[in-house]
């Protein structure tokens, strides 16, 4: 503690005055902190472009496309969509119509069999009351 009384005010710095630190050093070091961030950028670069191409050569999950829909009353909608995936592999896409809430009235799962890459199917989703919109919500490879 100090010993001066409660209240007193104090005319000094209280960390020191700049008389009372030691001398700095050179910044002879900048040109090393440069370097070690030119080193980590692109160690940063080199991660992103590998993630990259994982990312593109992965090829998941298919490549889906709604091309229309048309609500065909208060019971059923009918969406055209085109599915890209290998042409070996079975993929599953789901369906799904919407009424005007955005809320879920109806929903298919549709399997595309194997044998070729493009496929442009139209398929009808029943539903519970009537649709406004009729989109495909995904689609997965099986085998």
């Amino acid at each position: 503690m100090t010993d001066r009384p409660v209240g007193s005010h104090v005319d000094q710095p209280i960390l020191g005055t700049p008389d009372s630190f030691p001398e700095r050093r050179p910044t002879s070091g900048r040109a090393g902190r440069t370097i070690a961030f030119v080193i980590i950028g692109i160690f940063i670069a080199i991660a992103m472009g590998g993630w990259g191409y994982v990312m593109m050569t992965a090829r998941g999950n298919p490549d889906v496309l709604t091309i229309a829909f048309t609500v065909d009353g208060p019971n059923s909608v009918t969406i055209t969509f085109q599915a890209h995936k290998p042409a070996d592999r079975t993929s599953v896409c789901r369906l799904r119509a919407t009424d005007v809430d955005h809320v879920e009235v109806g929903a298919r799962d549709v399997t595309i069999p194997p044998g070729e890459e493009d496929v442009r199917l139209t398929e009808r989703v029943d539903t519970s009351s009537r649709a406004t919109s009729g989109s495909v919500q995904y689609c997965y490879l099986v085998q």
